[in-house]
């Protein structure tokens, strides 16, 4: 149990307290900002996820300087964005912020490259990320923050850039997708 491998866990245990943030209708005010109204648990959510994002580069930064890449840090880490991802995307569907048809298909990609990670690793193989998965992970977290904070300080200037950023990570998110599987088929086809 490493360095790295507890910042890992503490992004998993702020997870539960991100969902509390966004499920329990707090009551903390509301700031109004441009055009849209911003309750203050939002933007408290959007900056605990921000946190718990910027923790991955921390725990992958620190353990790549220091040797200290575990096989328990190899499984974590990807579990810990996942699930951090997935429920901030699910929520935002909850909320009215997000459209299900892009949570879905998001989400749905990210169970396939799991399952084609589960194939290889039973073969012996580890698939690393790609720089497109690296990207799509970036405007994931940028596209949801956005959200979050209902497109402040874009709504000042009445740009979309919330919105802008979904679609864009999706977009990504399905090219990375493909990619991957396009690059990483032979373990399927090669798998016993």
């Amino acid at each position: 149990m490493n360095i790295p491998n507890r910042i890992t866990i503490s992004r998993i245990l702020l997870i539960p307290i991100f969902i509390i943030l966004l499920a329990v209708p707090f009551n903390w005010g509301v700031w109004n900002i441009g055009e849209q109204d911003l309750p203050v648990s939002h933007f408290v959510a959007a900056l605990l996820f921000i946190i718990a994002s910027a923790t991955d580069w921390v725990d992958g930064y620190y353990a790549r300087k220091h040797n200290l890449v575990t096989n328990l840090g190899k499984f974590l880490d990807p579990m810990a964005d996942k699930l951090l991802v997935s429920a901030a995307f699910i929520l935002l569907v909850e909320m009215g912020l997000a459209p299900a048809w892009v949570v879905i298909v998001i989400i749905s990609r990210e169970f396939a490259v799991t399952g084609l990670r589960l194939v290889a690793a039973g073969e012996g193989i580890v698939l690393a990320a790609g720089q497109m998965g690296k990207l799509k992970t970036v405007l994931q977290i940028v596209s949801i923050a956005a959200l979050l904070l209902h497109n402040y300080p874009f709504s000042y200037f009445g740009i979309p850039f919330a919105i802008i950023a979904l679609y864009s990570a999706l977009i990504i998110t399905v090219i990375s997708g493909y990619d991957y599987f396009v690059k990483n088929w032979h373990v399927m086809r090669d798998s016993k």
